[in-house]
């Protein structure tokens, strides 16, 4: 007889988190995708960020958002899905819910995040603020497959895709995720906003501030594979490092070692060298006729376009046709 299997015995499964950093650890160039920051710490720390007088990102999109919602929930209309492709505090979808209060027209609410902690306190603050809102909470991570709500007979979706979150994609990823998205909002649209290309100086303040919160902000990653995973990060041996690169139009932010050193993961040993450096993200500017391009090849149609006075950011509209079309 064969002894029980224990012989055969299957290893348990990693997480997402242990398998990207095992990856990104093991390529010549190191990196990890961004949406990893985003356990309950690091939330919180980007919250902070939004918040920064350096960080112009946030208070110019939501201008934009206060000075054209009306329009923007005309287009969205009654008896509409609201779709947020990563929520995080509901912060700006708040200008649109209460121009859509003021039409009679509130939607079922989709809030989608990876971090659900997060998610559900939000969500709790939301409800208190709007009782009478349909919210349809989703924890996942809305760049693999994941289930939304069924939709109810005679409702459009309309997703709402802010802070330029699109700019952390690859290239072609973000043309991935825009695919993905024209087949999950077919016969609505989607309300995208997008950093645009501008001066190099204002994009190095805005992700090196003063208070050092994006510094933190970047370390909490290593924080938090030490938390979930065990790894032997030691957080005083990496500096947050962000530069521009005006050819790739990119802001990136890397964790650069201080010193020779070695971390262990899942029992795998990494050794860096002093100066070298792990790639924690890329946020990819824009300009309004780049960005419509690249809705087109995803096969929406675009729509209008609303910009702050100084053109710093965007906010697009971009219809889904009932029958997409093939590029």
């Amino acid at each position: 007889m064969n002894p029980p299997a224990l012989a055969h015995a299957t290893p348990p499964r990693i997480s997402d988190f242990e398998h990207d950093l095992l990856e990104g650890l093991s390529q010549p160039v190191r990196a990890i995708s961004p949406k990893y920051f985003y356990d309950a710490r690091g939330s919180a720390l980007f919250d902070e960020i939004c918040e920064l007088p350096e960080y112009y990102p946030t208070r110019t999109e939501l201008g934009i958002l206060a000075a054209h919602a009306p329009e923007m929930a005309a287009r969205i209309g009654a008896d509409a899905d609201l779709v947020e492709f990563g929520a995080g505090s509901l912060n700006k979808v708040g200008q649109l819910l209460a121009a859509l209060q003021a039409r009679n027209a509130m939607p079922r609410y989709v809030p989608i995040d990876i971090s659900g902690e997060h998610l559900g306190a939000a969500v709790q603050s939301l409800r208190a603020r709007l009782p009478g809102l349909d919210v349809t909470p989703v924890v996942a991570d809305y760049t693999r497959a994941f289930t939304l709500p069924a939709q109810h007979a005679g409702r459009r979706r309309i997703g709402f895709f802010p802070g330029s979150t699109l700019g952390n994609f690859a290239p072609g990823e973000a043309l991935a995720f825009l695919r993905q998205a024209a087949r999950l909002l077919r016969g609505g649209s989607l309300l995208i906003g997008v950093d645009l290309v501008k001066d190099p100086a204002l994009l190095h303040a805005a992700y090196n501030d003063a208070q050092g919160v994006t510094a933190a902000f970047n370390l909490n990653l290593l924080r938090r594979a030490n938390s979930e995973l065990g790894t032997d990060f030691d957080l005083d041996g990496y500096a947050h490092h962000a530069l521009y690169h005006p050819g790739l139009r990119r802001i990136e932010m890397h964790l650069v070692s201080r010193r020779a050193q070695t971390v262990t993961v899942a029992g795998q040993r990494f050794d860096f060298d002093e100066g070298e450096s792990l790639h924690t993200e890329s946020s990819h500017k824009f300009t309004v006729h780049g960005l419509r391009a690249l809705a087109s090849q995803a096969g929406f149609r675009p729509g209008p376009v609303w910009t702050d006075p100084d053109r710093r950011f965007s906010v697009h509209w971009l219809d889904a046709p009932a029958a997409m079309l093939h590029h």
